[in-house]
């Protein structure tokens, strides 16, 4: 498909989201999120692609929301469309696994579409942090929640009510990325990365970040008991018998995603 705002690639089972607003540092305004959706969409219907990677530039993942689109919208039409937050559900509820590449700018709601996502690698300029409170907002993204969450109550209070921006061995350090890496290397790493993601069995991937993602909504023996019920229905798949068979052949397995 044709975007304006973005583009997108397949490479093998790859499927690939390029943010693409230079003149706007990749902030996201309504057509930009329109066509995340379809473009997530697109890729989670095609049986090939396996792992998605989300990029924006060298200079800037994404700066934010754009503000002066923001500007002009009222209370009732943000109750009323959603504004945003179809993207955060459809991003932090998508059954594919999805790898940010960050580089420069990951700030308000383009840290909180990373944190949406299961694995930040972060080039050595990523700047991150919710600055909302400097234009009398607050994050409404999921950004409260999924850094709290991270990075713990009193760091993520800091951020939150100060604005302040962490770099990116410091937000490694709380667990925010998961790796850093040189500025030249941020998305050859999340594309290695996606591609290693990709090359497992896409039934165990699927469940094994659907039980990952609920450690964070049950208590924990609630937790144990939906880890063990997918871990059973894993005993019933195709990829299962491929993948013990290819461990005691000394072969590299074949999934099919069955």
């Amino acid at each position: 498909m044709s975007y304006e705002t973005i583009s997108t690639s397949k490479e093998g089972h790859l499927g690939v989201i390029t943010l693409n607003r230079p003149e706007a540092l990749n902030a996201l305004n309504t057509k930009m999120v329109t066509e995340l959706i379809g473009a997530l969409s697109e890729f989670e219907k095609d049986e090939e692609v396996r792992c998605l990677v989300i990029a924006g530039s060298e200079k800037a993942f994404s700066a934010g929301a754009d503000i002066k689109e923001m500007a002009e919208i009222t209370a009732i039409q943000m109750a009323m469309t959603g504004h945003f937050f179809p993207l955060w559900e459809k991003v932090g509820k998508y059954p594919k696994p999805i790898v940010a590449a960050l580089s420069g700018f990951v700030l308000g709601g383009g840290l909180e579409l990373a944190m949406s996502c299961d694995v930040l690698i972060a080039s050595e300029t990523t700047q991150l942090g919710q600055p909302e409170i400097d234009i009398g907002v607050m994050p409404g993204g999921g950004g409260t929640q999924r850094l709290s969450r991270t990075v713990g109550k009193y760091k993520a209070m800091e951020m939150v009510l100060t604005g302040k921006r962490i770099g990116a061995e410091e937000a490694k350090a709380l667990g925010l990325v998961s790796r850093v890496v040189p500025k030249e290397a941020y998305l050859s790493e999340a594309k290695k990365v996606a591609s290693e993601i990709a090359s497992k069995s896409p039934v165990a991937v699927r469940l094994a970040k659907m039980a990952v993602n609920k450690a964070f909504e049950m208590g924990l023996a609630d937790g144990l008991d939906f880890e063990r019920e997918l871990f059973y229905l894993l005993f019933a798949s195709e990829d299962k018998v491929e993948g013990m068979k290819a461990f005691t052949e000394k072969r590299k397995p074949e999934f099919k995603g069955k």
